[in-house]
This record gives structure tokens, C-alpha cells and sequence, in this order.
């Protein structure tokens, strides 16, 4: 509304003081005919260029469809399209390169994209490479990665390059792969073996040609899950014995290290991320409190309030997932073994539970443990036609999806990462990713967060690497404190946010150092 309108009321307003000075000099049926010509002018000017679209469309099938696959990667429904193994393709990036097995190397462009966009929302990384890249802390490391293969990966691997890295990188689960990102990075002239959808054989052929590369020795192992780690501890022992530091940041992955420690198995130091502060509150809590309704809107696209939840762990994840589910209106469930998380639960205004009390009514199923067969096909026989059963814990274990592939149920896919399985009596239960990571297999995560855990195995990797002989034995270590407020530190100009400095007095008061750490090793956050 023009300045000349502005405090007066709406009776005093003529209709022609705002109107074009041509429009007033007509009358009413010329600028209504003025008006019709430009709205058919406009939609034939729209149907010109829906027909140019489809010509373009129809010229370029063949790429198209495989530009497809970038375009949804995050579902990957149109992935499946292409049965090519991509162990049987003969692929080259632009520099002649084919030290990498992706997908499709021709979406290289579109991953490039989906990169600059994570980096907008990955400040303490982006931070981190800026402040370290000159220094090269990580100058001569050999890194092994195992991760997911996303946008956010991608920023990372960048990083530890920048900081004076050399990577081989596979991914820890067959189904969260972002086939375009995979295939920008195997452009930048990274070894990368990773694709979505991999079989089995193919996921650990992947892992193993990361290992096993002529002339290149690694030095470091980033895992997430233990896979990297138990292949190569297992088909290359002597290599193993080589490694500087090992950096896990999985429940399952420091489960497994811890075993290995008990039993003598863990001939090099390693580095406990999970359960850092900055990975635990963060990642663990903040991602899947958003990621968790992300995964399942779309893949089920089901209405959340009334429904009848139960999580199967109040960890983090589970109170993440829990916390999520209730604002939208969910009637949440908790089931859990201990008693301190089950407290928790309680005091959060959750009802614990077992899971075979309700199992008969529940709407939705999420297991966040970390263990195996949590969910038995005893458990599913009795659930109502139309469950949803997921996973947000790493391990592909906490649902017994094997007991499911017998000849009396009927697998139907609905679309990618969604089955139908249907009893003889038709009635039928939904199952998200076969299984496994739901929220990385069917969606995405949050930029901003992943930052928080990158910028912690960037500098986990960089500790461990520099470190002087003796300072870590053959054990695991929790990430210094310090390094945990470091990271935080990197992320708080985004929210402009200001720390109060202890005074000299204060500082003596609490026996702190003004600069840190100000929490001991025992505090719980």
C-alpha cells in the first residue's frame, strides 16, 4: 500500500488512487478485455514451455534416468531401476581415474551441489579446516573410512584432505549411500567404494578393496559400526598391527572395541567419539529427535497424532525419538532394561513398559538399543495389520528380520526401503529399511549436527595421530574434555551466542582454569 494510504480508513480509499495511469483512463470492459488478453497470453506462454520441457524431457531419456537417481537419492526409489552392478562398470573420472566404484559417475555434478549446500550448515568443520589447513596436523595420515556416504561425509573427507590426509573410503551401510555424492567425490579424485543398495558380498568387497589398495598403507581407521576394524583385524592382522589409532563413534563399533580390549584383541589405541559429549547430546539426542519424523513422513507418510509409539531404548536416541513423537500428538511407550533410563522415562511423562504387554495395539515400532533381536518374529506375529516397525540403533540386528523370510510371509514392496510383510491370514506389517538405520536409509540429517560429530572425529583423528609414543596404550579413550568444548566453542558464533569469562577469583573459587576444561571427566551433561 502506497505512503498515501497509510492512516487512512478503508471507506476513504478510492479503488483507482493505486491503479496504472493507462487503467484508469479506461473503462471497465476494456480493462477487463485487457486483462483476459494478458492471463491468455500468460498460459500460452506456460504451455510453450511445458512443450519445450517434455522435447527436452524425450531427448534426454537416457540421461535423464540416471540423473533420477541423484535427484531422489535420499529414498532411492529410482535407483533400483539400474540392475548394472557397479563392480561390472568400467568407469573413469574426468582425470582418467578408476580407483573408485560409485554408481554413476556422471552425477558428479549434482553431488558437488548437494556438498556446498551441507557445508552452509556445517560451520565448526568449515571452521576447523580454515583454522588447521596450513598447519597439515594430519600431514602422511592414511585414513580407512567406513561411514555413512552422505553430504555431510563428503564435507569431512574434504576436510581431513585439506588437513593434509590421504583417504579410501567405503560405507558402513548398504542402504545410506547418496549415489551423487559418492560419485563427486570419486570426481575430486578420492577412492570411494560405496553405492546404495549394495548386497552383502558387495559391502564388505568394498571395505576390503579400502584396505587392501597396492603401494598405499594405512594408518588410521575411521569406523563407524567396526566393520573396517573386524576386516581388516581379521584377513590382515599384520597390517592391523601398523595402525597409529582407531576412531569409532557407533554404540556397536566401542561395543565391539571394548571386547576386543577385554580379550587382548586390541593391539592399537582407540578413540571412543560415541560417547563424547558432543556426540552423545548432539548427534545421538538433537539429530534423531528431528531425523526419526523425517524418516518415517516419507516413507509411510503417517498421520502421528493418536498413534500408539514404543521405543525400545531410552538412551538418547530414544529420548530423542520419544521427545519428537509426543509434540506431534503420539501416545509414547517406553520400553527399557535399565532402571536408571527407565527413571528417566518416567520423570519425562512416558509409561514403561515391556513390549510384549502392548505389542498387540501398538501403531508404531522403533528399537534405539544397539542389541540384537530385540524384536522377535514372536513379537511380530502378534502385532496388528498395518505396524510400522523400524530401527534407529546402528546395528542391522535389533529387528529379526531373518525369521521373517519363510515361505508362509509374503515380502511386497511397496517402494524403496518400505516392505509389506503379509501373513497367510492377510494381515500385514510395514518394515522400514529391512531393518536397519532407518533415519540415514530413508532420509537425511541434519547438517548442522553432523558438523558437531565431524569436527569430532576430525580432531579424535588428529589427537591420536600427533600423540607421542606412550601417551595411548592399546586401549580405548574417551575424547579429551577439552576437545569437547572445543568443539562446541566452533559452533556458537552461528547463534551468536556470547560466553561469560570467569574471573581470576572466580576461576581460584571453582580450582578451573579460566580457558578450560570446566567440567571434570565425571560430570554428566
Amino acid at each position: 500500500m502506497s505512503k498515501k494510504i497509510i492512516g487512512k480508513n478503508l471507506s476513504e480509499v478510492s479503488l483507482n488512487e493505486n491503479l496504472p495511469e493507462k487503467l484508469k483512463s479506461m473503462g471497465v470492459e476494456d480493462a477487463f478485455r485487457a486483462r483476459s488478453a494478458r492471463k491468455r497470453h500468460s498460459i500460452q506462454l506456460d504451455k510453450r514451455i511445458s512443450i519445450q520441457l517434455q522435447e527436452r524431457r524425450s531427448s534426454n531419456a537416457s540421461s535423464t534416468s540416471e540423473t533420477a537417481d541423484s535427484v531422489s537419492s535420499y529414498t532411492g526409489s529410482s535407483s533400483d531401476e539400474d540392475e548394472v552392478n557397479p563392480r561390472d562398470k568400467n568407469q573413469r573420472n574426468s582425470k582418467g581415474s578408476t580407483d573408485f566404484c560409485v554408481k554413476n559417475i556422471d552425477n558428479a555434478a549434482f553431488g558437488r551441489r548437494e556438498i556446498e549446500i551441507a557445508e552452509q550448515e556445517m560451520p565448526g568443520l568449515i571452521a576447523l579446516r580454515r583454522r588447521a589447513e596450513n598447519d597439515k596436523p594430519l600431514s602422511g595420515a592414511k585414513i580407512i573410512g567406513c561411514t555413512h556416504i552422505t553430504a555431510q561425509t563428503a564435507v569431512l573427507v574434504e576436510t581431513l584432505a585439506a588437513l593434509g590426509a590421504s583417504v579410501r573410503w567405503a560405507a558402513c551401510n548398504i542402504y545410506s549411500t547418496q549415489n551423487e555424492v559418492a560419485a563427486a567425490l570419486a570426481e575430486a579424485g578420492f577412492s570411494i567404494y560405496a553405492w546404495k543398495g549394495e548386497t552383502e558380498e558387495d559391502f564388505w568387497w568394498c571395505i576390503d578393496k579400502c584396505i587392501n589398495s597396492e603401494g598405499w598403507q594405512p594408518n588410521m581407521i575411521l569406523d563407524d559400526g567396526g566393520d573396517a576394524t573386524h576386516l581388516m583385524l581379521k584377513r590382515y592382522p599384520a597390517m592391523f598391527n601398523m595402525i597409529k589409532g582407531i576412531v569409532e563413534e557407533s554404540v556397536t563399533g566401542v561395543h565391539r572395541l571394548y571386547q576386543l580390549s577385554k580379550s587382548g584383541k586390541l593391539t592399537v589405541p582407540a578413540m571412543n567419539v560415541n560417547d563424547s559429549v558432543t556426540k552423545t547430546k548432539f548427534d545421538n539426542l538433537y539429530s534423531c529427535r528431528e531425523s526419526i519424523l523425517d524418516a518415517l513422513k516419507r516413507t509411510t507418510d503417517v498421520m502421528f497424532g493418536g498413534k500408539q509409539v514404543i521405543i525400545c531404548g531410552y538412551g538418547e536416541v530414544g529420548k530423542g525419538c520419544a521427545s519428537a513423537l509426543k509434540g506431534l500428538g503420539c501416545n509414547v511407550l517406553v520400553a527399557e532394561i535399565d532402571p536408571i533410563c527407565a527413571l528417566q522415562a518416567c520423570m519425562d511423562g512416558f509409561r514403561v513398559t515391556r513390549l510384549e504387554e502392548v505389542v498387540k495395539n501398538i501403531d508404531i515400532l522403533i528399537t534405539c538399543t544397539g542389541n540384537k533381536n530385540v524384536v522377535t518374529r514372536n513379537h511380530m506375529d502378534k502385532m496388528k495389520t498395518g505396524c510400522i516397525v523400524c530401527n534407529m540403533g546402528h546395528s542391522n540386528t535389533e529387528i529379526d528380520v531373518g525369521s521373517l523370510r519363510t515361505p508362509d510371509l509374503t515380502w511386497e514392496k511397496v517402494r524403496s526401503q518400505v516392505d509389506h510383510i503379509i501373513w497367510p491370514d492377510g494381515k500385514r506389517i510395514i518394515l522400514l529399511a529391512e531393518g536397519r538405520l532407518v533415519n540415514l536409509s530413508c532420509s537425511s540429517v541434519p547438517s548442522f549436527v553432523v558438523s558437531i560429530t565431524s569436527a569430532t572425529q576430525a580432531l579424535a583423528l588428529i589427537e591420536l595421530y600427533n600423540a607421542p609414543q606412550g601417551r595411548y596404550k592399546q586401549d580405548v579413550y574417551l575424547l579429551p574434555k577439552k576437545m569437547d568444548e572445543y568443539v562446541a566453542s566452533l559452533h556458537l558464533p552461528t547463534f551468536d551466542a556470547h560466553l561469560t569469562e570467569l574471573t581470576d577469583e572466580q576461576a581460584k573459587y571453582l580450582g578451573l582454569n579460566k580457558t578450560g576444561p570446566f567440567k571434570p571427566n565425571y560430570y554428566r551433561y
